[in-house]
């Protein structure tokens, strides 16, 4: 069992606006055991002095797609599981290899790539899943195109769809109860038109009123919420009405409906980098046209819905949402966000309120007693500068998750 003591370090948490200084952490059994501003001791600790170096909590990605390889998600559907999973291991690893100890996936991930990740088989953030997506005919997660005419339920089981088709209120609620039996930890829906798929423009509404209710039902029954994949004011507002919890998107809510958001409780989660890596890099690694011509309808708007969130005092959480070979831009989230937002809550939302929406306030996202010991060493202070937390974790010579080091050259 091994023993862990960071000495003199500057804890950035996304909670107060300035560095805690000269704090000692303990990590003991892959859990933090203590934190005290006095000096620690334990027998046979390796004993590590973060003299002039932040310590901060392994980072919180709340909406990615770790079984997306291609750009291009019709034919991400198409391949082989076997693949698909072997992209997924490569993907992960990038994922901790940046500080992120810790990922939700919104869509295709499943039960077992998430033990894969807890037997230590793939190297990757801890997941947290939903399962497949549930999608209306034509809707977000309907990637068959207007002359396919393949049953619709042709790519449920594929481990390289995001999601599954169903319609009407007794295949939605059986739909929600077969991801909940197979490990999905919350249920997402796709209640708006979107960017990749090719029939549903953004306006589209996914799923009706009884439909979406039905869902928010079958989560509530089962302990836990739904997220809905959302972009328009309009449907914003009627996921909200029926019960959503959590906003994934949210670039064109407005004012009045994000003050609703706020009295409900609900949750944002922008992904605005997606649309810069779509518009620079989608089409040369395979997006439509016909997905394409769409980029710029939620793009444009995005950093307005930061500043319009913001100001209604909804919680965001962190995501980027990103796919194929563009999952290398996934930390550039928190120089995007930081043209708007202070760069105490852009942290914020990759730590303490990420990990309330992950279902792990206390155990994640924090450096406490009792949290897992996921942490990262950071040189510089990325209050001042939210560009540290980018470039691959260059300017991390230190990632661990659960008290086990998979970066430290904290030595050399």
């Amino acid at each position: 069992m091994s023993i862990t003591i960071f000495q003199n370090a500057s804890i950035v948490d996304g909670t107060s606006d300035v560095p805690r200084e000269g704090v000692n952490v303990l990590v003991e059994d892959g859990h933090i055991r203590e934190v005290s501003d006095a000096p620690l001791r334990a027998k046979d600790a390796r004993v590590l002095d973060l003299a002039g170096k932040v310590l901060m909590p392994g980072l919180i990605d709340c909406h990615v797609h770790v079984i997306a390889s291609e750009a291009n998600l019709g034919r991400n559907a198409l391949l082989p599981d076997s693949l698909v999973a072997a992209h997924a291991s490569v993907i992960m690893r990038g994922m901790l290899m940046r500080g992120f100890t810790t990922v939700r996936d919104v869509g295709g991930a499943d039960f077992g790539l998430q033990q894969a990740v807890e037997e230590g088989l793939f190297e990757g953030p801890r997941l947290v899943i939903c399962g497949k997506a549930l999608s209306q005919t034509g809707g977000h997660c309907d990637f068959r195109g207007r002359y396919d005419v393949r049953d619709r339920h042709a790519f449920d089981r594929k481990l390289g769809s995001l999601g599954r088709i169903c319609d009407g209120v007794s295949e939605v609620r059986l739909a929600a109860r077969e991801e909940i039996k197979a490990g999905a930890q919350f249920i997402k829906i796709m209640a708006n038109g979107g960017v990749a798929s090719p029939t549903d423009p953004i306006a589209f509404m996914g799923f009706s009123r009884e439909e979406v209710t039905a869902i928010v039902e079958e989560a509530s029954n089962a302990q836990t919420y739904v997220s809905a994949h959302l972009y328009t004011d309009e449907a914003i507002r009627r996921g909200i009405e029926c019960g959503v919890h959590s906003v994934e998107h949210a670039n064109l809510v407005t004012t009045e409906t994000a003050k609703l958001m706020a009295e409900k409780g609900a949750v944002a989660c922008p992904t605005l980098v997606t649309y810069e890596a779509l518009k620079n890099e989608g089409a040369d690694y395979g997006l439509p046209e016909s997905s394409v011509a769409k980029i710029d309808d939620v793009r444009l708007a995005g950093l307005r819905s930061l500043e319009i969130l913001h100001s209604a005092g909804v919680t965001m959480a962190y995501g980027s949402d990103l796919l194929g070979a563009m999952h290398r831009h996934q930390s550039e989230e928190f120089v995007i966000r930081g043209r708007v937002l202070p760069a105490m809550d852009v942290i914020r939302s990759a730590t303490v309120d990420a990990a309330r929406l992950c279902g792990m306030e206390g155990k994640i996202g924090c450096i406490a007693p009792g949290a897992y010991a996921d942490l990262i060493v950071v040189d510089g202070n990325p209050l001042d500068d939210l560009a540290l937390l980018t470039g691959q974790g260059r300017s991390m010579p230190a990632i661990m998750k659960e008290g086990r080091f998979v970066k430290n050259t904290l030595d050399a």
